[in-house]
């Protein structure tokens, strides 16, 4: 039958373009013309045994209804008599039940009704094939053409597949028309009544990674690590890398020869500017390095709360922040420390005026006051609540007395402060609204009211 070979030439094509086993599709094809028939003798009131066969040889689907061999037939569609069912099956016995071929026709029918089913397991087996293929691939560099863009959503062709890059997974300022090349990471598959759904990113900073990867030879030979990666997508990335072996520079390996290799990737990023930096395991010499281009004067750490105070010049302050504070962000997140950055003068000052309210309490003068700001105390509380031995190395007391009169003048220099601050922070009580009243006379009339004097 014609209908059939094409159903046999479609099926060779499906295997071959989308890479399904072909039982799969022999077996989708034989349950959905199976329930396409059932349905059409339930149209008609009848309720079959039925069976169906793909014939390879052929490509023909072929219907068999179930029917009772016997003697006398009583039901012509549900009883076959005996030397009828051996010319189909030699042994056939009395109480047998044997496949006869249902009408070709009926066949033909059950097989067009049955083509959507068809289709629709074709597709889902398609799908687990896809599924299959890329449920390993996460993080993966994937390429593929621009086919069109809905609600946002980039659609990407990947051949068999399409994937999504939507806009959140989008860099600003970057826009792709159709029939254009573009590449991403696979950030996930998602299992939908469509099929699988691949979701691609181009604003992730493994996105760099992976971009990094393909250019340097010495990362994917483990020779040079990428230890971290801080990323303003469209805007700047800070890569942190090191190297195992001493005479492989890490960061010229990934600046590759006259830039070329580094040039690739800000290709890729439409421009996006990149700071490779060395990275150390010395959280302050790290710190400096994150910061780069600005020059670094001076590193103070504070682990317990994992916080940085760095000190840079004044004519470095600007650059060492970044436009919109970009450059400090990011070396904060690729150290993965809070960094807070103050000027020369700026440490100058407060050192001042700390020092000046040191100079406050009782027998401090400027050295010891001095001496104390260098050790850390930089405010009445660090003096109160001190350990009384740390006081004395650090300001040079002669002995535990002294330094007790000294935290004793500081808790009520605090106590007094923060009672102030209370007052003043109190509001003032809503003054009472006047009473409305007539106006009264004017002095010219309340002369003229006043009884004459003798």
């Amino acid at each position: 039958m014609a209908v059939m070979t094409e159903l046999s030439r479609v099926m060779d094509s499906v295997c071959k373009d989308k890479g399904i086993n072909r039982d799969e599709i022999v077996m989708a094809v034989e349950e959905a013309v199976l329930s396409a028939a059932q349905k059409l003798y339930r149209m008609q009131d009848m309720d079959k045994e039925l069976e169906v066969h793909f014939n390879d040889q052929d490509g023909d689907v072929e219907l068999f209804e179930f029917k009772t061999v016997v003697e006398d037939i009583e039901d012509p569609g549900a009883e076959i008599d005996l030397e009828e069912a051996q010319t189909l099956d030699p042994e056939a016995e009395i109480g047998d039940q044997i496949g006869v071929t249902i009408n070709p026709e009926f066949t033909r029918i059950a097989i067009q009704n049955a083509k959507q089913r068809i289709l629709q397991s074709i597709k889902e087996a398609e799908g687990k094939v896809i599924y299959e293929e890329y449920k390993n691939r996460k993080g993966d560099l994937i390429s593929g053409i621009v086919r069109r863009v809905e609600r946002r959503n980039i659609i990407v062709d990947l051949g068999r597949t399409e994937a999504f890059l939507p806009p959140e997974h989008q860099v600003p300022r970057e826009y792709y028309k159709p029939k254009e090349r573009l590449r991403g990471i696979l950030i996930d598959i998602k299992e939908t009544k469509r099929g699988p759904q691949l979701i691609l990113s181009r604003s992730h900073r493994d996105f760099v990674k992976k971009l990094f990867e393909s250019e340097v030879p010495e990362i994917g030979e483990q020779i040079v690590d990428i230890k971290a990666i801080s990323r303003d997508a469209g805007g700047r990335t800070k890569i942190a890398v090191t190297s195992i072996d001493p005479d492989v520079d890490p960061v010229g390996a990934c600046v590759g020869m006259r830039g070329a290799r580094v040039q690739n990737v800000i290709q890729e990023l439409k421009g996006e500017k990149i700071d490779i930096v060395p990275w150390s395991p010395d959280q302050a010499r790290f710190a400096c390095n994150a910061l780069s281009p600005a020059r670094v004067n001076k590193v103070i750490i504070d682990d317990e709360n994992k916080a940085m105070e760095i000190i840079v010049d004044d004519d470095q302050l600007s650059l060492a922040i970044g436009r919109r504070g970009q450059n400090v962000r990011l070396a904060s997140q690729l150290t993965d420390w809070k960094i807070d950055i103050k000027t020369d003068s700026q440490v100058k000052l407060e050192q001042n005026e700390i020092v000046t309210l040191l100079m406050t309490l009782p027998n401090v003068k400027e050295v010891t006051a001095n001496l104390l700001y260098s050790e850390g105390f930089q405010n009445l509380e660090d003096v109160a609540f001190a350990d009384p031995e740390t006081l004395i190395k650090a300001g040079g007391l002669k002995d535990e007395e002294e330094a007790e009169k000294l935290q004793t003048a500081a808790r009520f220099a605090l106590k007094d402060k923060l009672e102030q601050m209370t007052f003043t922070e109190e509001p003032a009580p809503e003054a009472e609204p006047e009473p409305e009243s007539e106006p009264g006379p004017t002095p010219e009339s309340e002369e003229e009211s006043q009884p004459e004097q003798e």
